[in-house]
């Protein structure tokens, strides 16, 4: 089996369209040297090698006398085609692209990331080099091959405040946890070695370690930026990259779905950083699953928190270190063995897309999938030689057919797979860019189709790390097959063509239409349709899986040849809210809630406790308990039964506090309380930080901008939350869910069916 799997791979990595060149084998980094080298790190045979190249850079121009009066060393080379950038000047040192960016500023009128710049240059030196080269990196090595160090910290908060801040003197670091891939671990204790020791121990463990990998979670937005604050103020150098520099920031932006973070990027020479809270964030944007993007929370949702995990309050950190400070060192080292262990699940398919695009390890996690698939074409269309179109400007595109046909509570539930659609109606009709004269577009989507169902075919007969190596392969396959259709409505992408996306979801519509007509007319009910899939109830001569396909088979009358929909989901039962808002019971018993409405993070904790519960009773057929239910929660509220972290309600600041003020001033928002107490706290909030509140005082007339504390001042031996409030909010969830209880099974609702236009970078997910 291993011959099965080695062979596989070396013919996936083999294909020069997908991959990188497969000579340039083993690359952990690729840093800028010197003004006209790169500096190459490989892992071969588990050593570390250094080489110095050359270093690539280019410009693409549309005409060539924008070059008129610019006097650096430069090449000239005319693609081919009648692209508008058809003139590619390459470059070989980092003075002469700035020299040739500052003059092209400066004769066009244009910047560089100017909608109608008559130039185009990637703000990357790094992707630059990559892209010309066709290098990637990690070709040849396995997940297990990195040398990853984890990083956590413990602060010291001063008597007197409630969060710790680096510009404080006693506010110093007392606990430095570091763990790797090999199993080691270490404490620096803030008992044993005052702060610069500490500090100064730390880049000596780096150096001697010598990781490839720098993990941690929030690295970005609390360790780094507190370890640079406190070494500046005892003047040690972090040097931690491996020419011995030291770590290097700059503000960035990070966009997450529809939030854009700001936050500090950090830079390591020679090594890449991998946050563990930015992988989870976008690993919510598909599974929406997660309550909280807090390491302790997440090491409990994926089950790598071990028995004996030792908890400690956060507001408590001080007062452990003073008191019990083993305790307190134990609890840190967990934290950097939950980092190593959250950073193992949900690192891998960056790992294999470090393999695929011309970026590094730390920054292909950082950019959107549209993007990515837009480099990967322009490298494509470089390595032969041809001229990049411009995009086309933004156009609607038209969204998927959805439609909630039955509400209620069904029974024996199916569900029938249409997220392959896309992708399948793309390669049946050949459907791609316009702009693609070459066909890289479908070949790329063909070979990872392909490939993908090759890979998780092998992958079941295969175990240990064989099985995970592949499972990370095809679930990237499955990312890739699925931003394809997104990246034809990719206002930013070169090769974008809106005319076609709406013929895809125009095509899709129609085959959908027809199947779920079809089934009507089969005798099933179909209770909703959306981008996933089709969920019915089959018709009630459908009593076992052959029966089941034998009714797929019938739908091959209305679908074109080459597509066929599958069942990929048996459901005992289904609660239908409203559109795209459902529960699923399993056969094991477990419920998969989706939708805004029913799982939305505008709730409180106890809320979607007190949903869930009733969904579980609607789909078991006991609504009859669903009152008594009711009552239960709101004694207990009486009786302040229910905790803190039941009632209160976490939320992320979307804006900076300046923003937040200046809204407030021009009437432009509400007030809102999660930022009145951002302001009112002494800790330095940004843009992307969680806060906790509940509210307090009596009575519905309470405001809650003005009534809200901080959940960590909670007093469990005094409670003041208000009691009428919470009540309040459970009678409106009460009367919402109640219906489904006085009206069993299915029934018609009253909305019509719904076409939504679709994002700009839409998603289709696989299952």
């Amino acid at each position: 089996m291993a011959g099965r799997y080695q062979e596989l791979a070396q013919r996936f990595y083999e294909n020069r369209l997908l991959f990188g060149d497969p000579t340039e084998r083993g690359i952990v980094a690729v840093e800028i040297a010197s003004a006209t080298e790169v500096e190459i790190f490989r892992r071969i045979a588990g050593n570390l090698t250094r080489q110095r190249r050359p270093l690539r850079l280019f410009v693409l121009l549309d005409d060539r006398t924008h070059l008129r009066g610019f006097k650096g060393p430069h090449e000239v080379r005319t693609l081919d085609g009648d692209f508008r950038f058809r003139h590619l000047i390459t470059l070989a040192s980092g003075e002469a692209l700035e020299a040739l960016k500052r003059h092209l500023r400066n004769t066009t009128g244009q910047a560089p990331n100017a909608p109608d710049a008559p130039y185009l240059v990637l703000a990357d030196p790094i992707e630059q080099h990559l892209m010309l080269t066709g290098t990637t990196y990690f070709t040849g090595l396995e997940f297990s091959d990195l040398v990853r160090m984890q990083l956590d910290i413990e602060t010291y908060v001063s008597p007197g405040f409630e969060f710790p801040s680096p510009a404080r003197e006693d506010d110093r670091v007392i606990a430095i946890s570091i763990t790797d891939s090999t199993g080691y671990e270490q404490l620096l204790s803030g008992k044993d070695m005052d702060e610069r020791t500490m500090l100064t121990e730390l880049v000596r463990i780096v150096a001697e370690g010598d990781p490839d990998i720098i993990e941690g979670h929030n690295l970005f937005r609390f360790d780094f930026e507190y370890l640079e604050a406190r070494a500046r103020r005892h003047r040690v150098k972090l040097a931690l990259g491996r020419d011995g520099s030291e770590l290097r920031a700059r503000p960035s932006r990070l966009q997450i779905a529809e939030r854009s973070i700001a936050y500090r990027r950090y830079d390591i020479y020679g090594r890449n950083i991998i946050d563990t809270w930015i992988l989870a964030q976008h690993y919510d944007i598909s599974s929406r699953e997660l309550e909280g993007f807090g390491l302790k929370q997440l090491a409990q949702h994926f089950g790598i928190a071990r028995e004996a995990r030792v908890y400690i309050d956060a507001a408590r950190v001080s007062e452990y270190f003073d008191r019990e400070p083993k305790t307190l060192f134990e609890y840190a080292l967990d934290d950097a063995r939950e980092t190593r262990g959250l950073a193992e699940i949900l690192s891998p398919s960056y790992f294999v897309q470090a393999k695929i695009f011309p970026y590094s390890y730390q920054t292909v996690v950082l950019r959107g999938n549209a993007t990515r698939i837009n480099a990967l074409m322009m490298r494509a269309y470089l390595a032969a030689g041809h001229s990049i179109p411009a995009p086309q400007p933004p156009a609607p595109v038209a969204g998927g057919y959805t439609e909630m046909r039955r509400s209620g509570v069904a029974r024996g539930v199916l569900h029938c797979d249409v997220t392959s659609l896309y992708p399948s109606l793309m390669l049946q009709y050949h459907q791609a860019p316009s702009a693609d004269r070459l066909g890289v577009f479908l070949k790329l989507l063909g070979d990872l189709r392909s490939f993908r169902v090759q890979a998780k075919a092998l992958a079941r007969e295969l175990d240990g790390v064989e099985r995970r190596n592949l499972e990370a392969l095809q679930q990237t396959f499955k990312i890739l097959i699925n931003s394809f259709y997104g990246y034809l409505g990719f206002g930013l992408g070169h090769f974008n063509d809106f005319a076609v996306a709406n013929e895809v979801t125009r095509r899709g519509r129609e085959l959908i239409r027809r199947a779920v007509e079809e089934l009507e007319r089969l005798g099933a009910q179909v209770v909703e349709v959306d981008t996933d899939g089709i969920y019915f109830v089959p018709p009630v001569d459908v009593t076992d899986e052959a029966g089941e396909e034998a009714l797929i088979d019938k739908l091959a009358v209305v679908l074109p040849e080459g597509i066929r929909l599958e069942i990929d989901g048996r459901y005992p039962a289904m609660f239908s809210y409203k559109m795209k808002n459902y529960v699923l019971l399993d056969e094991e018993g477990e419920m998969t809630i989706r939708g805004s409405g029913l799982k939305s993070r505008g709730l409180e904790r106890f809320q979607r406790r007190f949903m869930e519960e009733i969904f579980r009773l609607l789909m078991e057929d006991r609504p009859a308990e669903i009152s008594k239910l009711h009552d239960d929660y709101r004694a207990r509220l009486e009786r302040h039964e229910i905790g803190i972290a039941e009632l209160m309600k976490t939320e992320t600041l979307q804006d900076s506090l300046d923003s937040y003020r200046s809204k407030i001033s021009g009437k432009r928002r509400n007030l809102s309380a999660a930022y009145e107490l951002a302001l009112r706290s002494e800790r330095r909030y940004q843009s992307g930080d969680q806060i906790s509140y509940y509210v307090t005082g009596r009575g519905l007339r309470t405001r809650v901008a003005e009534a809200a504390r901080l959940a960590s001042e909670y007093d469990p031996t005094r409670p003041d939350e208000n009691v009428i409030y919470y009540q309040a909010k459970l009678a409106e969830l009460y009367d919402k869910f109640r219906i489904f209880a006085e009206r069993p099974g299915l029934f018609i609702p009253a909305p019509e069916p719904e076409e939504a236009e679709a994002p700009e970078q839409q998603q289709l997910l696989l299952e």
